[in-house]
């Protein structure tokens, strides 16, 4: 007999548990289908454990240079097995967690693989066993996440060539690698495995890293990326077809109208992600795909009694914004009224050291928008908290329309930025102008002094330059 709910939910990554939680608490009985562990990509294979191994690789990289602060650590070691183990401990304390949320929300969870036998039931196959049960719903939410994108002739082999699923693994870290791929992802492993000791080659299509950001924080990242070590190879086509593996890794790519040759003992495979929509049987539906699932701006599918959030739908692939969008989904479903997400409110983090964060247009996109603009910036080598950190590369740049001084983008690199950024993310959302940052008193000594200088320099007036 099948088992009726007011909403089930297609993958428990993020944004499915998040929308899991919202619909519990608007009344609606709700069940998660989850063919891996609660929590998905986000907790188990992107951004906690990449950042728990970010935090150690830190950790490693500051002991290293303790000398600098006064301490005096002669004999500075790493093992990665204990790195390892930290990043499992955290990840599975906040596995339990959300387990527990599912709990306290009355919220079914089915462990096994989803997919769609009509507009309103749901097929669950139970994970290590052949039994099948149907769960009918009002409405179906689906939230299947993505997967790493690989290259043809570069897929991961387990021993020689990795994407970050595999990376994530690793027993023990060789001394060189090779990653094909500048992007956010690929530029936080550079940063990671740089501080760990490895020799890094990274190896970015475009004409320079971080293609989508502000042109000035991809020209710092690059020359702080580059100090620190790593060799960076822009503007370069790596050829899948002569990869040779054996005493590590061979590969060759055009650079300059010419076949360069790159070696290592490992190659990361970092070209973006893959929306995860096989096998749920969209073909039983009206669901319009084009490479992703099209939905409406309430996350709302042609078939009007299926939606879909996150990777699945493309846009922004980030944890923040699938779970927005799941709320916003469950919302719309209940006959509330949510607003619909505009991205351009968007925070975006890269947890490189140093951190890169955004939100807003680049100066680049403001300017192609027709905006006449100002922009103001400010290096944290004149902010006193900076300096005792030791962490002084990097600046804040804000971009605001000419006229009116609304502020339009934020831009940040250098330290802890990330946990900076949604002041400027609340500025964006109150229409704020930089002049109401810059009247916004920002305590001294902290890194956040510099967003508030930045403002004044859009008008001239930074004190501390």
């Amino acid at each position: 007999m099948n088992q009726k709910y007011d909403v089930v939910i297609i993958g428990g990554g993020t944004g499915g548990y998040v929308a899991a939680i919202r619909a519990s608490q608007l009344g609606l009985k709700t069940a998660v289908v989850e063919q891996g562990k609660l929590g998905g990509t986000c907790l188990h294979a992107g951004c906690i454990p990449s950042k728990a191994l970010l935090r150690s690789a830190e950790i490693y990289s500051n002991a290293k240079n303790a000398d600098k602060y006064g301490v005096i650590a002669p004999e500075v070691g790493l093992d990665f097995s204990k790195v390892q183990a930290r990043k499992e401990e955290i990840t599975e304390r906040l596995f339990k967690g959300v387990q527990h949320l599912m709990k306290k929300g009355k919220i079914d969870v089915f462990e096994g693989k989803g997919s769609i036998l009509q507009s309103r039931d749901v097929l669950v196959r139970f994970n290590n066993d052949e039994r099948e049960t149907i769960l009918s719903s009002r409405n179906i939410l689906i939230a299947t996440g993505s997967r790493p994108r690989t290259l043809p002739g570069l897929e991961a082999d387990g021993e020689y060539v990795m994407t970050s699923d595999e990376a994530l693994q690793m027993k023990e870290l060789p001394n060189s690698i090779i990653i094909v791929g500048g992007g956010v992802i690929g530029i936080e492993w550079a940063s990671m495995l740089i501080d760990f000791g490895l020799e890094v080659t990274v190896i970015e299509y475009a004409d320079r890293i971080l293609p989508t950001e502000d042109k000035d924080i991809s020209k710092e990242v690059q020359r702080l990326m580059k100090k620190k070590g790593v060799k960076i190879v822009t503007g370069a086509k790596v050829l899948p077809e002569s990869l040779e593996k054996g005493d590590g890794v061979s590969i060759k790519a055009e650079y300059k109208g010419n076949d360069t040759s790159f070696s290592a003992e490992k190659l990361l495979v970092s070209v973006g992600r893959l929306a995860n929509i096989e096998g749920i049987r969209l073909e039983n539906t009206k669901v319009e795909v084009e490479r992703v699932i099209q939905t409406n701006e309430f996350y709302q599918t042609n078939e009007p009694s299926i939606y879909a959030i996150g990777d699945v739908i493309g846009g922004l692939q980030l944890a923040h914004v699938a779970s927005h969008e799941g709320i916003i989904a469950i919302e719309h479903m209940a006959g509330e009224k949510p607003v619909p997400l505009d991205q351009s409110l968007v925070s975006k983090c890269i947890y490189s050291n140093p951190e890169v964060a955004s939100v807003g247009l680049t100066e680049e996109d403001a300017k192609e928008k027709g905006y006449q603009i100002k922009t103001g910036k400010f290096s944290f080598r004149a902010i006193g908290k900076a300096l005792v950190f030791g962490e002084s590369d990097g600046f804040v740049k804000l971009v605001v329309e000419e006229e009116s001084s609304k502020l339009l983008g934020a831009h940040m690199v250098g330290p802890h930025v990330t946990d900076m950024i949604s002041e400027a993310g609340l500025a964006r959302v109150l229409n704020a102008t930089a002049m109401d940052i810059a009247h916004t008193i920002h305590p001294h000594p902290t890194l956040a002094e510099a967003i508030g200088e930045a403002a004044l320099a859009v008008y001239g007036k930074e004190i501390h330059s």
